[in-house]
């Protein structure tokens, strides 16, 4: 009889990196991904710019979501106009946009936002609250 392998043993499957081609697009500038509430986080330098969300629930919500603040939203949609408040954080306008992917121009939208994020624009990135620098 053959012996079964320790489960605890075994090495963990990583899940597949939802909308890998962002990365790509942003390699020059030496991404890093972090899990992120059932996401994959998307870090340059110190600053958060994307989260990658492909999800069996609230499927309207799986896209690329881009931080940002609610004074850059008018410009970005003249630029992204898919993007949209993510529904699954309420029903109030958040920093967090999404360009879903279910957009007919889902792909095209989201390279656009990545030639942003290489070229510094400011309406994309935040540094997290846990990484800025405390008031004295």
């Amino acid at each position: 009889m053959a012996k079964r392998a320790n489960p605890e043993l075994m090495p963990k499957v990583r899940a597949r990196l939802p909308f890998d081609f962002v990365l790509d697009e942003l390699e020059s500038l030496d991404p890093e991904t972090k899990p992120l509430f059932g996401c994959t986080a998307v870090y340059v330098g110190e600053r958060i710019v994307f989260a990658l969300r492909e999800k069996p629930t609230a499927k309207q919500d799986n896209g690329v979501w881009l931080a940002t603040t609610k004074e850059h939203h008018a410009s970005l949609k003249k630029v992204l106009p898919s993007m949209r408040s993510i529904r699954v954080l309420g029903n109030g306008v958040t920093g967090w946009q999404i360009l879903p992917a279910s957009s007919e121009d889902f792909e095209d939208e989201v390279l656009k936002a990545c030639a942003l994020v290489r070229k510094n624009d400011p309406r994309i990135g935040k540094i997290p609250a846990s990484k800025r620098k405390k008031r004295t």
